[in-house]
């Protein structure tokens, strides 16, 4: 069996701040370079940059050969021990990167080493070319490495990566993307030439649920409320998006939030399709506390810091110990995963709602969280998003409304 050495490194000027990676591929047995990554990742924590270092290295080991065998070797005390089971991930926007990670290779068949920082100089350089090419608005190429340590800036300021940095990254952490789970990848985008036959997809059509009586009011509905059915509307929508669905014919398998508003929209579309509903907590809408019910005027009324905190930071919760968007994320990365592996190179339906759709989408996009707030989503609406067997993912459609009119 083939053996790689993957080397990887990140950083970031100012922890959060401008950031990028780096990481190559060596043979085990013979030390020539194989393959190198690098790429700029515009405002990142240091903890960030490493896991996105190791996905790129990893990524570009499997294209190589998916049945080799891997020693992974980082100067990121940090990633090694959390990769290797001995340290918890308790920060929402490593979570869904070590999962990530571990999905490239079987577990079994990659090893983690820590290194010193002076033994990992080749994806130490190429993390700071990425870093002083996006500097200057540019991208890092193959071609514009320089083959030697850095001559731009120097070797990025970087913590110690310890147990207590994970920690530490938690504050600092608070203005960026709450779970970028798809980075860009180290080879062609799925459907494009360069880009190896990786089989069908995992295809998620997310269909919003039906109107309810507190839709068109525009209150805050979520999975902590009264838990409405549909109105008249909202089944009448139901109805348009089966008939849409079932000339369209592609839909395999439909699964659903627990919620009757789900429930009942998908129940109505599986009946015109002929098929069952799973039911899946995962899809569930985010809990929105005391807010629940209200419009969001009256919730600037009677709990404007709560609501200013909320649009600010992915982690603050809303009033009454509700779900923040950083909750929701992790949540709905670790349901992606789940079902992308029990519906692989299927069609699958998933009725849920506004936020984890948005949320489903901003993952693939690898957008901040503030895009949740960019995003219209009509009741009954559809999306669309591709999940590729390299981890690469491909939003196909969004928001489209044409079955309504």
């Amino acid at each position: 069996m083939r053996e790689f050495i993957v080397e990887a490194d990140g950083g970031s000027r100012g922890n959060p701040g401008p950031a990028g990676f780096g990481a190559v591929v060596f043979d085990a047995a013979t030390g020539e370079t194989l393959a190198e990554a690098a790429e700029h990742i515009g405002f990142a924590t240091n903890n960030v940059a490493e896991y996105r270092g190791l996905l790129a290295g990893l990524r570009a080991a499997r294209a190589l050969d998916p049945s080799a065998e891997v020693r992974v070797r980082m100067d990121s005390k940090l990633v090694v021990e959390q990769m290797s089971g001995r340290w918890k991930i308790k920060h929402p926007d490593l979570k869904p990167l070590a999962t990530e990670a571990s999905r490239v290779f079987p577990p079994d068949r990659v090893t983690y080493e820590w290194i010193p920082r002076e033994r990992n100089k080749h994806a130490d350089r190429l993390a700071n070319e990425a870093m002083d090419a996006g500097s200057r608005g540019e991208q890092w190429s193959p071609s514009s490495s320089a083959g030697s340590a850095s001559t731009g800036s120097g070797t990025a300021p970087r913590g110690e990566d310890t147990k207590a940095d994970a920690e530490a990254d938690v504050s600092a952490a608070r203005t960026i993307a709450s779970a970028i789970s798809a980075p860009t990848p180290t080879t062609s985008a799925p459907g494009w030439s360069a880009t190896p036959d990786l089989g069908a997809p995992a295809t998620f059509v997310l269909l919003r649920h039906g109107e309810t009586p507190l839709t068109p009011q525009k209150r805050f509905s979520g999975s902590g409320g009264t838990d409405p059915s549909l109105s008249d509307v909202g089944r009448e929508q139901a109805e348009r998006v089966g008939a849409a669905l079932a000339r369209r014919g592609t839909i395999e398998a439909i699964v659903a939030s627990p919620l009757a508003r789900t429930r009942e929209t998908a129940g109505i579309v599986a009946a015109r399709l002929g098929l069952d509903v799973t039911v899946d907590d995962g899809l569930r809408e985010t809990d929105f506390g005391a807010w629940e019910g209200l419009t969001f005027g009256e919730v600037r009324e009677r709990y404007r810091d709560d609501l200013d905190a909320w649009l600010a930071d992915p982690e603050a919760r809303p009033t009454g110990d509700g779900e923040s968007f950083a909750a929701t994320a992790t949540r709905i990365a670790a349901t992606r995963d789940k079902l992308v592996a029990a519906y692989a190179g299927r069609t699958v339906l998933l009725v849920t709602h506004v936020t984890p759709i948005k949320t489903f989408v901003q993952l693939a996009l690898g957008a901040p969280p503030e895009s949740l707030f960019r995003m219209e989503l009509s009741a009954a609406s559809l999306s669309a998003v591709a999940y590729y067997a390299d981890g690469n993912a491909s939003v196909r459609l969004f928001n489209e409304t044409a079955h309504l009119r």
